[in-house]
């Protein structure tokens, strides 16, 4: 810790490369999105400026309000952005990180060796999204104050006596924004569920920071601290799952940069790896990835040669054998300045020289650790040669389905009543329920572009089942015929034939039951149909309510309150009102079901997306696996918020 150091951080640490103009004209091209997870990303950037000052040991607590009125605030402990001026443009150096693009000190290697900011553009970008910001610099016992207006300065530099933002600490940084309407037009606030969970995962990386947020609209207040980095991620990543060896943890420095990975198998046949470059979650992988995935499967392939005979050994293992109830984590620290990305939302690291970095240092690594822990190693080669049988099998399954011209949709499912149109941009796929669901939804569909497909009875739980039984499975089977993209290995997600993929069920306990059999096998086999926003869940009504010609749906209690209030106010004495609560699809007349359930006029869908897929995982293994006391606890827990019609 080198708190209070600022000599090294100073005007002369701040270089300026471009202007601000491109950011409101093309934001999207600098945060990657518009929508809700743009303002995420806005939050990040602020977020990861006060984590840079803790990489550097300059930071120690990281604070973060999020106000009623959509203002999110950010505090830090560092050493405070410098005030004094920049002599090349007689401004002062605050203002140029929060107006110029590409300003800051992550440009100058003195200033920071390692850092998580968007090229250095952070600051400045969420200031032109901001409709206001006010930013805070507390110095040598002074406090300094600059404002903004969609990153225009509103006066210049100055000494202030007090903290408008209530500043906690004795030295750092405060910057609080209001996200600008005129670029977040469909909504200026953060998805809180998703930050929270990218706070935790800063947190595991930046081990002995304090991290602590206040939500004021929910007045709920939190705090993340870990010190045991990535090994404690990983604990958690295996949460509810038996776990087959210790930890292994391989930590190296190569040159100026720092390797650190984190490998454990478990039971289950998913994988859940996460890769970071800094404090970014690099959610596409890239190079660092790359190099540890070679790494494995020829350190675990070299093992097995030598512990097995060449019968027993059979095929060499593949990429995908290896990656069978594999948890894992690669993280990567290196210097800001040479970090190379593939787009600007930092998804795909690109530097060809850490692949070779990262896959020596875990080749060298794992061949001297299983020779010197046989046990582990023969657990993790037991598992893979199992996930090889399990990969074969599945692939003759496969073949033999693609002999019978199926899964190249060549023979689409008799009973799948597809639509007209052909651009899958524009068509919708509702599973239904039952055949007599079935029925009504083809009778009450818009066969221009919506299909129907009935699922009879409650399909397989494919929680931990392999490919090939997943396969013999006629209901899902004709599922992924219908999809079109086919499964396993070689699927292929631009021939997906539906971009609106619908789960309609029964609003009741049976309905829940398949419905949650069908997100299981979409998450476990089909995952990207859910990171690209295919999946939905549609709402059908739980009552009708009907005086005489008047007829409203509601979709829950209280709406259903309401709604009689408001026919028996209408009416000049008082009146029966009729109510009928429907148990299922089938109830309803085909022009019901299209008018509440399947009109885009008026319906209600909801998407599905995976806002933590760390608890999502650790989820459906705890309801779908095999461990019945995870199970069994969860519903003594939960028993009493259970809404059940019996």
């Amino acid at each position: 810790m080198v708190a209070g150091d600022t000599s090294k951080y100073s005007a002369e640490s701040i270089v300026v490369l471009e202007g601000l103009e491109p950011v409101r004209k093309r934001p999207a091209m600098y945060i990657g999105t518009t929508s809700q997870y743009g303002v995420n990303h806005c939050l990040n950037e602020i977020v990861d400026n006060a984590i840079d000052e803790a990489l550097g040991g300059f930071a120690r607590h990281i604070n973060v309000q999020i106000l009623p009125n959509n203002y999110l605030t950010v505090f830090d402990d560092g050493r405070g952005i410098p005030v004094d001026k920049v002599a090349k443009y007689n401004i002062s150096a605050l203002e140029i990180v929060m107006t110029k693009l590409h300003a800051g000190g992550k440009f100058n290697t003195d200033a920071y060796k390692i850092s998580g900011g968007l090229h250095g553009v952070g600051a400045s970008v969420v200031n032109a999204l901001s409709e206001h910001m006010i930013v805070e610099v507390k110095r040598a016992g002074k406090i300094y104050r600059q404002e903004y207006k969609r990153g225009l300065p509103q006066y210049p530099v100055k000494k202030v006596t007090a903290s408008l933002l209530q500043f906690p600490f004795e030295t750092g940084t405060a910057v609080s924004f209001l996200p600008d309407k005129q670029i977040f037009q469909e909504i200026n606030e953060i998805n809180y569920l998703i930050f929270k969970k990218q706070i935790k995962e800063r947190a595991y990386l930046v081990s002995k920071v304090y991290f602590r947020i206040h939500n004021e609209k929910t007045r709920e207040k939190f705090a993340y601290y870990f010190d045991g980095g990535i090994i404690s991620l990983l604990a958690d990543m295996n949460r509810g799952k038996r776990t087959l060896h210790e930890p292994i943890f391989i930590n190296k420095q190569a040159e100026d940069k720092g390797i650190e990975v984190a490998i454990q198998y478990n039971d289950s046949i998913s994988e859940n790896v996460y890769s970071f470059v800094n404090v970014i979650n690099t959610r596409e992988g890239g190079t660092h990835l790359t190099g540890f995935r070679i790494a494995l499967t020829k350190s675990i392939n070299a093992y097995a040669k030598k512990i097995l005979s060449e019968k027993d050994m059979g095929e060499t293992f593949t990429g995908d054998d290896v990656k069978e109830g594999l948890a894992a984590i690669v993280y990567v620290k290196m210097p800001s300045s040479n970090l190379q990305f593939e787009g600007q939302t930092k998804m795909k690291l690109g530097n060809s020289e850490v692949q070779t970095i990262v896959q020596q240092a875990v080749s060298e690594y794992l061949d001297v650790f299983f020779e010197e822990n046989p046990k582990v190693g023969r657990e993790i080669v037991g598992k893979i040669m199992l996930a090889q049988k399990a990969r074969l099998a599945a692939k003759a399954a496969k073949e033999a389905v693609l002999r019978k011209g199926a899964l190249e949709g060549a023979t689409l499912p008799g009973k799948l009543a597809d639509c007209q149109e052909k651009d899958p941009a524009l068509s919708e796929l509702f599973l239904v329920e039952g055949n007599s669901a079935g029925g009504t939804a083809k009778q009450g569909r818009d066969r221009k572009f919506q299909a129907i497909l009935p699922l009879r009875g409650k399909i397989l739980n494919t929680e931990k089942a392999y490919l090939d039984r997943v396969l013999e499975f006629k209901e899902i089977r004709d599922l992924v015929i219908a999809l079109g993209m086919g499964i396993g290995e070689n699927v292929d997600y631009s021939k997906l034939r539906y971009h609106k993929v619908v789960i309609m069920t029964d609003a009741d306990v049976d309905g829940e039951h398949i419905r949650t059999l069908i997100l299981t096998f979409f998450f476990r086999h089909l995952p990207d149909v859910i990171h690209k926003g295919h999946l939905y869940v549609a709402q059908p009504p739980l009552y009708k309510i009907q005086h005489g010609k008047k007829v409203a749906y509601a979709f829950s209690d209280e709406e259903k309150d309401a709604r009689t209030k408001e026919m028996q106010n209408t009416a000049k004495e008082t009146v029966n009102v009729a109510i009928q609560r429907y148990k299922g699809l089938g109830e309803m007349n085909p022009e019901q079901l299209w008018e509440t359930t399947m009109d885009p006029k008026n319906r209600v869908l909801k998407q599905v997306v995976i806002a933590d897929a760390q608890d999502s995982d650790y989820v459906f293994s705890m309801l779908m696996g095999e461990e019945v006391p995870p199970r069994k606890k969860f519903i003594i827990t939960h028993a009493r918020l259970a809404n059940l019609d019996i």
